[in-house]
């Protein structure tokens, strides 16, 4: 199991942070990553859950500094994954689990190409429209620009290892869990 990683993907609103936090509590050897982002921060986050908050000039600090293992702007906002946590999670025997964007998953699909990639996706676009109306409650600005990323980003999705339509959470979940199972059993 020495350096793996598993990288869930798919559009805003489609699940994937739910389910790799539930499955982070049902197998104790991974471990998620916190990633830096300079979007604001929403009701019931607070710093380091599930982001470290940054300014965009730190964030660009940080590019320049070879902080990240990978970065993306998304949505208007930037997205970063630290070296460092990647390092510590190894370095405890870890495997690392995050769910990322496209471009993050094409860039550790290149950096580690022995990967597990799994793309969780709505039933529809009905649907994760529905999913983030309800979970922005009109306040994201930008939820049009999104709708149209979720329909690029879905194009995609036969790029990754596995496909999962998140559709009934449990059912879906339990599918998600099993994927992740067998390939730590293999590795």
């Amino acid at each position: 199991m020495k350096n793996q990683m598993i990288i869930v993907v798919g559009p805003s609103g489609a699940g994937k942070s739910s389910f790799v936090d539930k499955v982070i509590q049902d197998i104790s050897v991974l471990k998620d990553t916190v990633t830096y982002t300079t979007r604001p921060m929403r009701k019931g986050e607070s710093e380091g859950n599930p982001y470290h908050f940054v300014d965009v000039d730190t964030f660009k600090k940080h590019i320049q500094d070879d902080f990240f293992i990978e970065w993306a702007q998304v949505h208007e906002n930037f997205y970063g994954t630290p070296y460092y946590q990647i390092e510590e999670a190894w370095n405890e025997g870890r495997v690392i689990i995050m769910d990322v964007d496209i471009q993050g998953a094409e860039t550790f699909k290149a950096k580690f190409p022995q990967a597990l990639t799994i793309f969780i996706k709505p039933p529809n676009l009905d649907a994760l429209r529905q999913r983030l109306a309800k979970r922005d409650q009109g306040k994201t600005h930008n939820f049009d620009i999104r709708l149209k990323n979720a329909q690029k980003e879905m194009d995609k999705a036969s790029e990754f290892d596995h496909q999962i339509i998140n559709d009934d959470f449990a059912k879906s979940y339990a599918e998600f869990k099993k994927k992740i199972e067998d390939f730590l059993n293999t590795h």
